[in-house]
């Protein structure tokens, strides 16, 4: 959904970066200036019909005067935090269950160390780099279009450093 406000911000910011007049712009686009005005004040949103031309008179974008070329993503998945810690914890009790020489388990963590460029298994000594290797798997997550509530992640997330964290990263994907 376009947000009204930030488009007129954008038109706005756009116009006075070419130094025109409300006036100019509308002559340009052979509308009125009072149209110009409402959009500026974000009382409506230019016609569809327009953009295009819009756009070129300021040389930008669309996407640039709709969104500010930014990302906006369909959520289509719930990050559930507890799941996730479950499913980190799984590690734990996978090398309960094979041992940590067994071949398997080997396997798995020289792996996951090689592309985490970390010893994983010692993340999982310390309740404060464990917490980051859930920061880490959640904040893929919100990269890749999941949302998260963020009150799961003061309630899950002891560590005031790892919740600042996700929640900068989900505040740049416009989780809020």
């Amino acid at each position: 959904m376009v947000n009204q406000q930030y488009v007129a911000e954008q038109i706005s910011y756009y116009r006075k970066k070419k130094h025109l007049t409300q006036v100019q712009l509308a002559e340009r686009l052979n509308i009125t200036a009072q149209a110009v005005s409402k959009w500026e004040r974000g009382e409506c949103l230019p016609d569809t019909a327009i953009l295009l031309d819009l756009a070129n008179v300021l040389e930008t974008t669309v996407d640039n005067l709709l969104n500010g070329g930014r990302i906006i993503m369909e959520y289509t998945d719930r990050i559930d935090v507890a799941e996730i810690i479950d499913a980190m914890n799984g590690f734990k009790k996978l090398k309960k269950a094979l041992g940590k020489d067994n071949y398997m388990y080997r396997i798995i963590m020289d792996a996951l160390n090689e592309k985490m460029n970390s010893d994983i298994e010692s993340c999982f000594e310390s309740e404060y780099e464990t917490e980051m290797m859930y920061a880490e798997a959640i904040v893929q997550k919100i990269e890749t279009g999941s949302y998260i509530d963020l009150d799961e992640i003061r309630k899950y997330i002891k560590h005031k450093k790892w919740q600042d964290i996700i929640t900068s990263y989900a505040n740049k994907h416009g989780i809020q």
